[in-house]
């Protein structure tokens, strides 16, 4: 069960919007928010945030919610220091470390698991309105079936090209002992920063039913050399 970077059911996309003051030509959004990625990857060096996630086995009843503290270094690796965990120890070794594990090299890897057009494809899908946000629309469509890579959307906000929102389901598992993994990840936009604010995810397994993990995200703490500290949802 190496599976994850995970997931939850699809959810459905807002209404599409006409043209708007935000309208650009789909390929200009592409390039910029492909930079902006870039910009923000090193920008999030050296942050700190506290991390609640809740994970269980609906099938057997099985529980658990661990609180930990999520750093990014200075070289962008990415650790964790437990603070508390209660509930089921099988939900801790066998789903939430198996996260916490994925996320970890997932985040060190060579950007071939990044969201860019030299591993999607983009297709246009108009424009929509998200928690009173413009957004552009994308389906994404991996160009090689890899695992990792997964088949959605991805969201954009309309007046910067940073995302808020990527939601799919992984084109090729890990083992075989999974089904099906889908999710959504949402971001908030902090003056001009992209964090992570939460993950909804699912994982059907063929031995134990379904997985189901939320990851929530709060207390971001960027370096002393920043003025920028937010709580996560204190604002856009």
């Amino acid at each position: 069960m190496k599976w994850l970077r995970l997931l939850v059911p699809l959810i459905p996309t807002a209404g599409l919007l006409a043209g708007t003051s935000y309208s650009r030509e789909p390929a200009t959004v592409v390039e910029t928010y492909t930079a902006a990625s870039s910009a923000q990857a090193e920008r999030l060096r050296g942050t700190s945030m506290e991390v609640e996630i809740e994970a269980s086995l609906p099938k057997l009843k099985k529980h658990g919610h661990l609180q930990a503290l999520r750093r990014i270094s200075r070289l962008g690796r990415i650790s964790y220091e437990f603070i508390h965990f209660e509930g089921d120890k099988s939900i801790k070794s066998d789903v939430i470390a198996r996260y916490l594990t994925a996320d970890t090299q997932t985040e060190a890897s060579d950007g071939s698991l990044g969201i860019t057009p030299a591993n999607y494809k983009f297709k246009y899908k108009g424009m929509a309105t998200n928690d009173g946000r413009t957004v552009h629309v994308f389906q994404l469509t991996p160009r090689k079936k890899r695992v990792g890579l997964f088949k959605g959307e991805l969201w954009l906000d309309a007046e910067t090209c940073l995302p808020l929102r990527e939601s799919g389901r992984l084109v090729k598992l890990p083992s075989i002992f999974l089904r099906r993994i889908e999710f959504v990840r949402e971001y908030e936009i902090h003056e001009g920063l992209v964090y992570p604010h939460s993950i909804e995810s699912v994982v059907d397994t063929r031995l134990v039913g379904k997985a189901e993990l939320r990851v929530r995200f709060h207390n971001f703490s960027l370096p002393e050399s920043s003025a920028v500290s937010m709580t996560a949802g204190s604002g856009q």
